[in-house]
């Protein structure tokens, strides 16, 4: 979640909040902060910026959570230096970013959370820099005089600030010219040293750590607090991570470095091709465990799970869900529950061996943690963690997965948590979210150059989590009787995972070991009894562990019975992974083999490609359904080719919106020409505007340009047509001819339209006929290939009634309202529903101002919501949830909405489904 948005609710209106940035841990006057204590904000006035340094509560949402506590100005005096401790001259790619931020008079040292935020947050700083040196005027702050004697009337502004200036210690100065050290932000630490060999690397970390040792300020004085020793303990114990490194074996290393410039990606494939000649493997241990904790706490000790291994394992990777089931976790990605089962798991490790956290990743309630023995830390590099919900719109966050994805050695590793839709009926749907996850969970690489990694690619990967698989034509006394006689291969047969692997729909070329535990769901919470609660739920193995990979073996699959906090029991696996490990001698040696090679094939040989073809022809392109080609690239010359797509001159991209080339650009032999329309092309090309033709120019590095032509036609479709037209049409879109069309987006054709689209008709009276008693309705997303049969019944009328179930229909009708080009009040309308939110009456003039086919529509869905929430007993809907969902599809922003306009939007649209307004 932004904390911007808090911030910015106590500065003056001419004052902007750029953007801001969790402190992890500080240094200095900050010595005894708990994590995440500060909050550093980029404020901006007039081309003058100042860092602001904020206390705050759990969860900054509104100007209330925030205290401001200091302010340090952007002079021409101020600096931003990565710090890199240089005690084993070692760099960790991963790690959290640690800054000293000088200043005139004083200097501040701070921890980054590691991610693309604090990058961002870092360029933002920088550009802020770079301004402040441009005016012939040094920069005179006056705006922030007033910050020295503010009171705490106004939001959360401290009674008493340190006054600007005040000194807190000495600004670092360069040894040998006695200067201000120069800006240098470091975005990624890997652009620096990852491109020098090993010697030169420690040479430049050794240089970049010549400071001075900080005195404490007035600040850090005194008496230590006991929580303050225990977090440098614990930073202590992160550092093992932080200061991993790649070694002079590692391939990138040598890729990297600047004299081989172009022919890098050749490197790299002979070097991956050749891999078995200088790579060996050694096996290591890792845990695995998955734990559904039902939104409890932590109530017992989680050593009989975690630390059930004979010995210590060299990795844990340790998976939860159901974190949190509170709405503000739903809605705020917001848990205080992170802490306190991060704590039980610190605790739970195996004693025989000393563990640093290495990542942690939340989406609401699935968290990943993954640990490493100390002397393996200086051995992970890349590290990359990313999310993807599966909810609603595939935006919600209540179901999905997060994963990590690192380098151990010379091996690549991705560790995905999942949960996936819940109920025995649905596992057509747990197979959808697999497959969601699989396509939209991509990690960048550090190498911007290079696409995004799957799941798929890498060595191993490992699945675990509550995959919500139930057992099927069994009822729940002939599950028992099964279990009462241990029959467990019996009763595997009837699993759902089984069924659907074996059907190769889901998990393909994964391995699950053989299950020989109770099922693991449902258990009444504190004990070891099956559910008996009214629904009294059928026994099964939602909780899963599978894996992908060569040189994996299974040491232990199992449950743990003695933890009963949950109504789940937490799974464990113990697998030992044969990792590449590199020969440094063999490695050398064939290195120096590849480029000798290459550099005999350069002097010989010029790139040449022939192209299977260079006309693509997409024909009857539908809404927000994929389309692709191949074009595949013969190397007929007798060196491998580079290729890019560029830009024609005076366009902005390589391409049209709709279409992507996948890859874009590398030395792939077969590339993807791809063609989707969502909602952001969709309006240009219903109205004719846009049609499906470009030209591609794929150059060929070191070669020739090859120009490749696009062309199809696309079908009109009601998602991505505005409310005015589609009410001029009485027939279906796709039966009107494209001239037609065409006039009725620019003029009012017909004397009498319809009072609201048929098409949202169509939908809402489903909805009403069929689903008010629907429960997660809006909330649990419907089936793609339903959703594709709904919008083709709607655009060409057949059939008669909509096909697919009520949460297709749900969704169907969502992603209608977010395609409209103007949504239903108008963006001219926007400003005056946020000014009178708070005013029933008001708000319903406003309303009253829509145009009439806008308002109609208005009026017939809040009248449509408020019937189903006559049934809320049944459907679980209430209003809050009806707002948030329906006011940011009603009441979008022309520009970028921060949190507090979504909640005036949502207060407005509240009043239209508390009363009856008609």
């Amino acid at each position: 979640m932004d904390q911007s948005f808090a911030i910015q609710e106590i500065l003056p209106q001419d004052e902007n909040c750029v953007i801001v940035s969790f402190i992890v841990r500080t240094k200095m006057f900050f010595v005894s902060l708990r994590c995440y204590d500060r909050l550093l904000g980029l404020v901006e006035r007039t081309k003058e910026h100042a860092l602001f340094v904020f206390t705050h509560r759990r969860m900054a949402i509104t100007g209330e959570d925030v205290t401001l506590e200091d302010i340090f100005p952007i002079s021409n005096d101020f600096a931003v230096v990565e710090v890199i401790k240089c005690i084993l001259h070692d760099i960790y790619i991963g790690a959290d970013t640690r800054v000293r931020l000088n200043f005139q008079d004083g200097e501040l040292e701070v921890r980054l959370p590691f991610g693309s935020h604090s990058r961002l947050f870092l360029s933002e700083v920088n550009r802020a820099w770079n301004v402040c040196k441009s005016p012939k005027e040094a920069p005179k702050f006056e705006w922030l005089h007033k910050y020295r004697k503010a009171s705490k009337g106004q939001g959360g502004i401290k009674q008493t600030l340190v006054p600007l200036g005040t000194a807190h210690t000495k600004i670092s100065q360069h040894k040998k010219t006695g200067k201000p050290t120069a800006l240098f932000v470091s975005l990624s630490v890997s652009t620096l040293p990852e491109r020098l060999p090993l010697s030169h690397r420690a040479h430049c970390v050794h240089n970049r750590c010549k400071y001075k040792r900080l005195s404490c300020g007035p600040r850090s004085q005194g008496k230590v607090k006991r929580e303050g020793w225990d977090e440098l303990k614990r930073e202590g114990r992160d550092d093992l991570v932080r200061q991993s490194s790649h070694t002079a074996s590692n391939k990138a290393t040598m890729l990297a470095m600047p004299q081989f410039g172009l022919r890098d990606n050749l490197v790299r494939c002979e070097l991956l091709k050749n891999e078995d000649i200088y790579t060996y493997l050694e096996n290591f241990s890792f845990f695995l465990g998955t734990y559904n904790v039902n939104g409890q706490t932590p109530k017992e000790g989680l050593r009989p799970w975690l630390g059930s291994t004979s010995t210590p394992p060299d990795m844990y990777c340790v998976g939860f869900q159901e974190l949190d089931l509170s709405k503000e976790a739903f809605f705020f990605n917001d848990t205080p529950k992170e802490t306190e089962w991060m704590k039980a798991v610190s605790e739970g490790l195996h004693p025989g061996a000393k563990y640093a956290l290495v990542k942690l990743v939340r989406l609401v309630g699935i968290m990943l943690l993954f640990y490493v023995r100390n002397e393996h830390a200086k051995h992970i590099s890349e590290m990359e963690a990313e999310t993807v919900g599966t909810g609603i719109m595939g935006r919600m966050g209540n179901k999905g997965a997060v994963a990590i994805r690192f380098r151990f050695h010379n091996s690549d590793i991705c560790v995905v948590n999942s949960h996936l839709a819940a109920h025995i009926e649905e596992y057509e749907r747990r197979n959808q979210d697999y497959k969601d996850i699989c396509s939209r969970l991509l990690f960048r690489q550090h190498d911007p150059a290079l696409a995004p990694l799957a799941i798929m690619k890498h060595d191993v990967v490992l699945w675990l989590g509550d995959l919500n698989y139930r057992l099927s034509d069994l009822d729940v006394d002939n599950v028992k009787d099964l279990i009462a006689k241990k029959d467990f291969e019996t009763l595997h047969s009837y699993d759902q995972l089984k069924r659907q692997i074996d059907e190769k729909a889901v998990f393909v070329g994964f391995v699950e070991g053989e299950i020989g535990f109770l099922p693991t769901y449902k258990y009444d919470t504190g004990s070891d009894q099956w559910d008996t609660s009214e629904k009294c739920r059928v026994p099964a193995w939602c909780d899963r562990i599978l894996w992908r990979g060569k040189n994996v073996r299974q040491l232990h699959y199992q449950s743990h019975m003695a933890l009963k906090t949950s109504d789940h029991k937490p799974v464990s696996s113990l697998l030992e992974i044969g990792i590449k490990l590199v020969n440094e001698e063999s490695y050398k040696k064939t290195f120096e083999e590849i480029v000798r090679s290459l550099d005999k094939m350069e002097n010989e040989c010029i790139p040449s490609l022939t192209l299977s073809t260079r006309e693509f022809q997409f024909k009857d392109v539908k809404f927000m359904q994929h389309q692709a080609e191949t074009l595949t690239l013969h190397n007929d010359g007798q060196v491998p080719c580079q290729f890019e797509f560029i830009q024609k001159l005076d366009e902005p991209t390589y391409c049209k919106p709709w279409l992507t080339a996948n890859p874009a650009k590398g030395g792939n032999m077969d590339i993807d020409l791809e063609v989707f329309v969502n909602r952001s092309t969709a309006t240009e090309l219903n109205a004719g505007r846009q049609q499906i033709e470009d030209i591609l120019v794929l150059h060929l590095e070191r070669g020739k340009d090859y120009f490749l032509s696009v062309s199809g036609n696309y079908l009109p479709s009601c998602f991505g047509s505005s409310i005015q037209t589609l009410c001029q049409l009485r027939d279906p879109i796709q039966e009107m001819p494209l001239e037609t069309l065409r006039e009725l987006t620019r003029t009012v054709i017909i004397d009498k339209p319809l009072d609201i689209p048929k098409e949202i008709w169509q939908m809402v009276d489903h909805l009403y006929r069929n689903a008010p008693k629907q429960g997660e309705l809006f909330q649990q997303p419907g089936l793609r290939s339903e959703f594709v049969e709904i919008r083709d019944c709607l655009d060409t009328g057949m059939p008669d009634s909509l096909p697919g179930s009520n949460h297709s229909v749900a969704e169907a009708l969502l992603l209608f309202l977010d395609a409209l080009p103007e949504p239903v009040v108008p963006f001219s309308l926007y400003q005056q529903c946020l000014e009178c939110c708070s005013n029933t009456s008001q708000c319903k003039k406003v309303v009253s101002l829509l145009p009439q086919c806008h308002k109609n529509v208005f009026n017939y869905i809040a009248a449509f919501l408020r019937e189903l929430l006559k049934h809320s007993t049944h459907n679980n809907l209430d209003v809050n949830i009806l707002a948030t969902i329906f006011a940011a599809l009603l009441l979008r922003s022309p520009t970028k909405q921060d949190l507090a306009e979504k909640r005036k939007t949502q207060e407005f649209f509240q009043h239209f489904l508390v009363q009856d307004l008609s």
